[in-house]
């Protein structure tokens, strides 16, 4: 069962965020889109900063709301892997606009910056 269906939220916007929110969330659903399926410890490495307990707990929580899926293989040592559902796979176009709206963000406030800068 999903984590947002006992839940009750005031409009879409706040469960979707819900759902995609957080500081690491954006980022794993990023990597596992563009560059497909990874094991734990890729995508531990792609995210410098997080501790492997905030990553277990990111990847449970997006496969409870059925984003990811985890794949576990019967080997020795355990081989596990994560990628993105259907339904996740619905994310990118999400996710490449707030990338070109922060890469645009970005951009537009070091020119302001600099104008500043000349105009002082």
């Amino acid at each position: 069962m999903s984590r947002t269906q006992d839940k009750t939220f005031n409009c879409e916007k706040e469960l979707t965020l819900s759902v995609i929110g957080g500081k690491w969330k954006m980022l794993i659903l990023w990597h596992l889109g563009k560059e497909g399926t990874k094991r734990f410890g890729e995508l531990k490495s792609l995210m410098p900063g997080i501790t492997q307990r905030m990553l277990v707990t990111q990847l449970r929580e997006l496969e409870d709301d059925q984003i990811v899926n985890r794949k576990v293989y019967p080997v020795v040592p355990p081989k596990v892997e994560y990628f993105l559902t259907a339904q996740g796979e619905t994310l990118m176009p999400i996710l490449d606009s707030m990338y070109e709206w922060g890469k645009n963000y970005n951009k537009n406030i070091a020119q302001n910056v600099s104008l500043n800068e000349e105009s002082v």
